[in-house]
C-alpha cells in the first residue's frame, strides 16, 4: 500500500512538474564571500572523503573475496572429516578467515558474537550465529572450540579499569566457556585457545637468545594477561578436553595492526622506532591458520594414544627480526625511502606501560610446530610482506 500511494503522488508531482518550471523563483544567487568559498571547499572535501571510503569499501569487498577464492584455491585441511565449531571472535581480523577456511573444508560453523544478526549477514547465511552459549541446544553436539576472542590490546592506556576489562575479555571470557563446556552432555574433544607471546614479557635489546614455549613469564601485565588467559583454557583439560593454546606474535595481514604499521612507510615517513633494536617476532595471518589446522590434526592423530593434556605453541615465523629491520624490509618491498627515525620518549608519555609493546620486544621460535613438522608458507618477512603489499 505504501509503494501504490508512494507511486501516485510522484506521478501528480511529474504532472505537475512542467507547469512550475515555467513559473518565477524566489531562489537567487547571494554571494557569501569567504564563508561560502570555505563552505565550498568543506562541501567538496566531504565529496573526496565519500569517493574515498566508496573506493576502500570496494577494495575491502575485493579483499574478502580474494580471501574466499584463497581458500578454494589454496585449501587448509582441518583434521581428516568434517566437525561442529564453535568459534568465539569469529567476526573478528583473524576470526574471519578462520570461519572462511572451515567452511571451504566442509565443517559446520557456529560463531558467538555480540551482534548475531551482522554476524549472520556478513557470512552469507552460511554460519549460525548465537549471541549467548545458552542459545546452543544441548543435543546440538560440538566437536571443537575455537577461543579467537578478546578486546583490542593496542589502543587506550592501560589503567586500571582498562586492564580489568582486558582480564575480563580474554581470562574471563575463557572461564565462561570452559564453565559452559562442562555444562555439556557430550563435551568437545579440542579446545584451540588464542594466547600471545607476550607471555614472555620483554627481552633485553641486545639479547639474541631464543624463547621457545618453556621460556618462562615475567611480573609484567602483558605476561600476567597471557597466563591468567592460559590458566583459563587449560580448566577445560579436567572435563577430558585437549587444550592447545597458540602464542600468537604479530599476525601480518590487510587488517589488524599492520596497516597502522605500514602507514608511515607508504606515507615515504619510515624509519626506526626508539632504538630499533628491539626484536618483533611476526607470523603471516595464513600460517596462523594454516598452523592451527596443523595443531588440529596433530591433536586428532595423539588423541587415541594420550589423555587430555594441554600444550602451548608459538605461532611465529622462524624469520624474527629487529623493528629496523623489519620496517627497512616494508619500506623495501613497497619502494618507499626509509629515513625517519620515531624516538621513543614520546610514545612511552603517550603509551605508558603499553609502550613495550612497541620499543621492546621478543626473539620468539615456532620450536615446538618446527618439531612436528609443520613448514611455513612464509618463513621470512620479504616473502610475506610482498604477499600483502601486492597491488590487488
Amino acid at each position: 500500500m505504501l509503494a501504490i500511494n508512494a507511486g501516485a503522488f510522484i506521478a501528480l508531482l511529474a504532472m505537475n512538474a512542467v507547469d512550475w518550471a515555467a513559473q518565477p523563483t524566489a531562489l537567487v544567487w547571494q554571494p557569501q564571500g569567504w564563508l561560502g568559498a570555505f563552505l565550498a571547499l568543506c562541501g567538496v572535501g566531504v565529496g573526496l572523503s565519500g569517493l574515498r571510503d566508496g573506493l576502500a569499501a570496494h577494495a575491502l569487498f575485493r579483499r574478502t573475496a580474494q580471501e574466499e577464492q584463497r581458500a578454494v584455491d589454496a585449501p587448509v585441511r582441518f583434521g581428516h572429516k568434517p566437525q561442529r565449531v564453535l568459534v568465539t571472535g569469529g567476526t573478528g581480523f583473524i576470526g574471519q578467515i578462520l570461519v572462511r577456511h572451515l567452511l571451504a573444508d566442509g565443517h559446520a560453523v557456529t560463531v558467538w558474537t555480540r551482534d548475531a544478526r551482522a554476524a549472520a549477514w556478513g557470512f552469507g547465511g552460511a554460519v549460525r550465529c548465537v549471541q549467548a552459549l545458552e542459545q546452543i541446544p544441548a543435543t546440538d553436539d560440538v566437536d571443537v572450540v575455537v577461543n579467537l576472542a578478546g578486546a583490542r590490546i593496542l589502543g587506550q592506556r592501560w589503567s586500571e579499569r582498562r586492564q580489568r576489562q582486558l582480564m575480563q575479555s580474554r581470562a574471563g571470557l575463557t572461564s565462561t566457556l570452559v564453565a559452559w563446556i562442562a555444562t555439556r552432555p557430550r563435551k568437545p574433544w579440542l579446545l584451540l585457545s588464542g594466547s600471545a607471546i607476550g607471555y614472555y614479557g620483554v627481552q633485553p635489546q641486545g639479547d639474541t637468545a631464543e624463547l621457545a614455549e618453556d621460556a618462562p613469564p615475567q611480573d609484567l601485565f602483558m605476561s600476567t594477561l597471557c597466563q591468567a588467559w592460559e590458566q583459563a583454557a587449560r580448566g577445560a583439560v579436567a572435563h577430558g578436553v585437549h587444550v592447545a593454546c597458540m602464542r600468537f606474535g604479530f599476525v601480518l595481514g590487510h587488517q589488524g595492526s599492520l596497516p597502522q604499521l605500514l602507514l608511515p612507510v607508504a606515507l615515504g615517513m619510515g624509519g626506526r622506532l626508539g632504538s630499533g633494536r628491539q626484536w618483533l617476532s611476526w607470523v603471516h595471518v595464513h600460517d596462523v591458520i594454516r598452523a592451527m589446522a596443523h595443531v588440529w590434526t596433530l591433536t586428532e592423530q595423539q588423541e587415541a594414544a594420550n589423555g587430555a593434556a594441554a600444550q602451548a605453541f608459538n605461532c611465529t615465523a622462524p624469520g624474527a627480526l629487529t623493528q629496523e629491520e623489519f620496517t627497512r624490509t616494508a619500506a623495501s618491498v613497497m619502494h618507499r625511502p626509509f629515513w625517519m627515525p620515531t624516538p621513543a620518549a614520546p610514545v612511552r608519555l603517550l603509551l605508558g606501560e603499553q609502550a613495550d609493546l612497541l620499543l621492546e620486544g621478543q626473539r620468539v621460535v615456532p620450536a615446538r610446530l618446527l618439531q612436528t613438522g609443520f613448514r611455513f608458507a612464509f618463513p621470512d618477512a620479504r616473502s610475506a610482506l610482498t604477499d600483502l603489499c601486492r597491488p590487488r
